[in-house]
């Protein structure tokens, strides 16, 4: 079985696995999750907070056990782990992307939402960025517009209230990725009806990328909380291909 490790986006912790830490533990996984310099119950100074910083905590925890992990992003973590495994790549079995934004070579997430297939993304049409260094913050029906609406009212809603605002350097940092990331297999999860990340830039990125496996999920930007076990299953399916049991 494999281990995963799993990272969050922006806005958001590792709380927002919660839902499915269980479900993959009863398939016979073992999972890590993580909190992203200054998000959830990580205080970061703010100063310090870059791409570089991500993959370094992200390297930091796949480095606390010898078995290669199956390391998944979400959303913004998409960025996070490219820079990872650019930088521990010895430590990754393999890649899993979910609704998430998969760069090339010195593009950025701003960058990426940029190109036409982008267009629409509610996140960059409502968030407001402020401060030096700057940070981005979103109203609470904007997040769930965004991220949520396919969740339950009640798990929207919390997912909502335990956002924290998000540093805005990590959006605009670029990728810089090494020969030994781009030899780790890459597989997506690609969610139809995301209003976060647009589903056609992340059927542009799928094309561009080398992705060599794709699960289509009709849900929303957190299929964690809208359909967590079909994500589950997807994970399931998509670690088994490259870590055998």
């Amino acid at each position: 079985m494999a281990r995963f490790v799993l990272v969050h986006g922006a806005f958001a912790g590792a709380w927002l696995w919660e839902g499915i830490v269980g479900k993959l533990e009863a398939a016979g996984h073992s999972v890590e999750t993580l909190d992203l310099p200054g998000s959830g119950n990580d205080h970061t100074p703010l100063e310090a907070i870059n791409l570089d910083t991500y993959a370094e905590r992200v390297c930091e925890v796949l480095g606390r056990r010898e078995e290669q992990a199956v390391l998944v992003g979400h959303s913004m973590g998409g960025m996070a782990v490219a820079q990872a495994a650019s930088r521990c790549p010895d430590r990754v079995a393999s890649l899993i992307y979910v609704a998430a934004f998969l760069p090339g070579e010195r593009q950025s997430l701003k960058g990426l939402t940029e190109l036409p297939e982008g267009e629409g993304d509610h996140v960059q049409a409502t968030m407001v960025v402020s401060g030096e260094p700057p940070i981005a913050t979103l109203l609470q029906d904007d997040s769930i517009i965004a991220f949520y609406n396919e969740a339950s009212p009640e798990k929207a809603l919390w997912a909502a209230q335990g956002q924290r605002p998000q540093p805005v350097i990590p959006f605009v940092d670029e990728a810089k990725l090494s020969e030994g990331y781009e030899r780790i297999p890459r597989s997506y999860v690609h969610c139809t009806k995301d209003q976060a990340n647009m589903p056609a830039l992340q059927r542009r990125m799928i094309d561009e990328r080398g992705v060599q496996r794709v699960i289509e999920l009709d849900t929303d930007h957190t299929p964690q909380l809208s359909s967590p076990d079909k994500l589950v299953a997807a994970l399931d399916e998509l670690a088994r291909k490259e870590v055998p049991a």
